[in-house]
């Protein structure tokens, strides 16, 4: 039957053509006629770039991916000249194959098909390979028989004429159709919306990269009033330059140039960026090799960025996408190193005790394939990663992919297949995605754009809410007998992160100013400090990620402040939330009191447990180094269950286990009080198990400088 249908399609295409011949470019068809030394002027300038463009797209099928970029940027510029030449003479086979040739290899890759149908039906061996072209048309198009059958047809040439990189080529477009047509049957729900005119010009604009939160956007473009207003010889475009724009109740800012020392009079394009939006990642053509730099955020300044160690970056080597972790101790990037499994491939990188990046790790052969890996972005949860493939069940150039760490057994989980419409038929990559998991964005052409590449955002909606199916008994029944209670269909889950997004200003107690201070964050059961990040120092601003299923100790410290310590025991079942923080720092002076968030004790005993620890090293090396003149008294509170008597004594002995913790560790006693207050000073109220727990601390308070 499929069969019969495509020979049914190629007939009709024979019609519709029947009326038109081939016209070759020859004096004799166009006597007299004006125009045609422009039009043969025209091909013959189109024909230069063509045929500098055909040796390298061979040497490209042999496994050199980037030169299918050099391909793009030659045949971008013959087609100018192509489509001049086919207004005056639409029906030359020949003209046709080669404008179709030019789309395929170009950023509009879609247009390809019908330039391909005309040269066929103008003259079916136009070219010898019109059946491939005609099979990466209708797949581009995302029709996957015709696309099946045309490869198969140029399949059959190609075993005769043995050449195996075009065969490899060719069975592998074929599985990505088969692949194509399983995905486009169990489509993903999504919104996929255009990011708008703040955001997206008529120039290419791709890269998106954005803080946890999805308060900030940075992305790449090319448009005009680069910083160096340079035009690139090989694309005919503006150099690249890094973007900005913030989400304000609900709407992007207009995008705003990072300007210097970010951008420079060369190409620019942002990488990656941290969760908390503090760190920003910026690629470098440094001689032909593509290097990795890095810029921090002072203030409201982005620094010069520095190029990242050797360890990352290696001699002769292209390094193209990379994702910090929500620790800033693993960066995951992408690289063409000698070691790989195939053309490019997924490292990562390690932070030591001495904040070094250690030796590049490749992510195994469970995430690379033999093909090209590429835009590898860290979700804030720690363990998932996204990326783009060649390979796997991909539908055609690169789709995106999800992978998910599994911390027992050590492995990557099978790539998954993020699925239609959010990959498609070409080159699907650079998507990263929220905290929360809710919203996705990546550059697309489309139709409805603004001339180019545009930012997109994708909604994920979950899965479809199941119908109610009522028969004909209920029917009439509901006629009959009146409504006796109202049945609401439960709602659909929309899954999200398993992650917690603290965030806040760190200020100044007593002046309300911004404080640029330390964050710790502490492993509790491990007594391990996990991750570390610094205010903004012009807006106080922080942002931290907290995976689930942990005990968190967090700290937050500044030169000339006591420290301020916040607990979060986050169930492993815990989803995604946001959880607004102000933390205000107070001046070490007479009478100031701080409650030692992360001092934990058995229930009903004064019995230090081991999660503890983290905390009290915390307030021993305060005691013992930055502040050794420091006189203290610990306190101990409790709710109101239990005795006035049980409880005085309980928060005298805990207040006392501290002392003696501290005493142990080198403090001098005579620098250390203790005291019981048992629930005489609640600070919340002990009619609720919140109130209950928040009066259930450890203080201490400062008795002299």
């Amino acid at each position: 039957m499929k069969k019969a249908i495509f020979i049914l399609f190629t007939l009709i295409i024979h019609q519709l053509f029947a009326q038109q011949k081939n016209v070759e470019f020859t004096k004799e068809n166009f006597k007299g006629v004006d125009g045609f030394k422009d039009a043969k002027s025209a091909i013959r300038d189109g024909d230069n770039f063509y045929e500098e463009a055909l040796p390298i797209l061979k040497d490209a099928f042999k496994g050199n991916y980037d030169l299918f970029q050099q391909v793009g940027g030659l045949l971008s510029q013959a087609i100018t000249h192509y489509l001049d030449a086919n207004k005056f003479n639409p029906n030359n086979a020949q003209l046709n194959y080669k404008i179709g040739v030019c789309y395929v290899y170009s950023r509009f890759k879609s247009k390809a098909l019908s330039y391909f149908e005309k040269a066929y039906a103008l003259d079916p061996n136009v070219a010898p390979e019109i059946h491939y072209y005609l099979g990466r048309g209708y797949h581009l198009n995302m029709d996957w028989d015709k696309a099946i059958s045309e490869y198969k047809a140029y399949q059959s040439k190609i075993n005769i004429s043995n050449e195996p990189e075009r065969l490899a080529d060719v069975v592998k477009k074929i599985e990505e159709c088969e692949n194509g047509r399983e995905l486009v049957k169990k489509p993903v729900r999504v919104f996929i919306d255009n990011l708008g005119s703040e955001i997206n010009s008529s120039y290419p604009d791709y890269g998106a990269v954005i803080s946890a939160d999805e308060s900030e956007i940075i992305f790449t473009s090319r448009r005009d009033g680069s910083t160096g207003g340079k035009i690139d010889e090989g694309t005919g475009m503006y150099f690249e330059d890094i973007y900005i724009s913030y989400l304000n109740n609900g709407k992007w800012t207009p995008a705003k140039n990072l300007g210097k020392p970010i951008n420079t009079d060369g190409h620019d394009a942002n990488l990656g960026l941290a969760p908390d939006g503090q760190k920003l990642f910026v690629y470098k053509d440094d001689n032909g090799d593509g290097n990795i730099y890095e810029s921090k955020l002072k203030g409201d300044q982005w620094q010069r960025p520095e190029k990242m160690s050797d360890e990352i970056n290696g001699y002769g080597t292209h390094e193209s996408s990379c994702s910090i972790s929500y620790d800033g101790k693993r960066l995951f990037f992408v690289s063409d190193k000698p070691d790989g499994n195939g053309y490019r491939d997924i490292y990562m990188s390690s932070l030591d005790k001495k904040k070094r990046w250690g030796k590049a790790v490749n992510l195994g052969p469970v995430i690379n394939t033999k093909y090209g890996e590429e835009g590898v972005f860290a979700h804030p949860d720690g363990k998932t990663i996204y990326f783009s493939s060649q390979g796997h069940n991909t539908m055609g150039g690169y789709d995106i992919f999800k992978s998910v760490y599994d911390f027992k057994t050590k492995q990557w989980s099978e790539p998954e297949n993020l699925g239609y419409p959010i990959n498609t038929p070409d080159d699907d990559v650079f998507f990263v995605i929220s905290g929360s998991g809710k919203h996705g964005y990546y550059s697309s052409i489309k139709n409805e754009g603004f001339g180019d590449k545009d930012i997109y955002k994708i909604t994920f909606l979950g899965p479809e809410k199941p119908v109610v199916i009522n028969n004909e008994d209920n029917l009439i029944a509901s006629l009959t007998e009146p409504v006796k209670e109202t049945v609401i269909a439960s709602a659909v889950e929309i899954k999200t992160a398993q992650i917690t997004i603290l965030k806040g200003i760190v200020s100044d107690e007593g002046t309300k100013k911004p404080i640029e201070a330390t964050i710790e964050i502490v492993d509790n059961q491990l007594n391990e400090v996990i991750a570390s990040f610094t205010s903004n120092s012009t807006t106080g601003r922080y942002l931290v990620s907290l995976p689930s299923g942990k005990n968190y100790g967090i700290a937050v410290k500044a030169d000339n402040y006591l420290f301020h310590s916040e607990n979060f025991d986050i169930p492993a079942t815990a989803d995604y939330q946001e959880v607004y923080k102000d933390v205000a720092l107070k001046n070490i002076s007479v009478g100031s009191k701080i409650v030692l968030n992360n001092i934990f004790f058995d229930f009903g005993k004064a019995t230090l447990r081991s999660e503890s620890t983290a905390e009290l090293e915390r307030l021993t090396k305060m005691l013992n180094e930055e502040i050794p003149s420091l006189r203290i008294e610990i306190s101990g509170h409790t709710d109101n269950k239990s005795s006035a008597d049980f409880n005085q004594k309980l928060s005298e002995a805990r207040a006392k286990a501290v002392v003696d913790y501290l005493v142990a560790h080198g403090v001098n006693q005579s620098r250390l009080e203790y005291k019981g207050y048992g629930f005489s000073q609640p600070v919340a109220s002990n009619d609720t198990e919140e109130g209950r727990q928040q009066n259930r601390r450890t203080e201490f308070k400062v008795l002299s400088k």
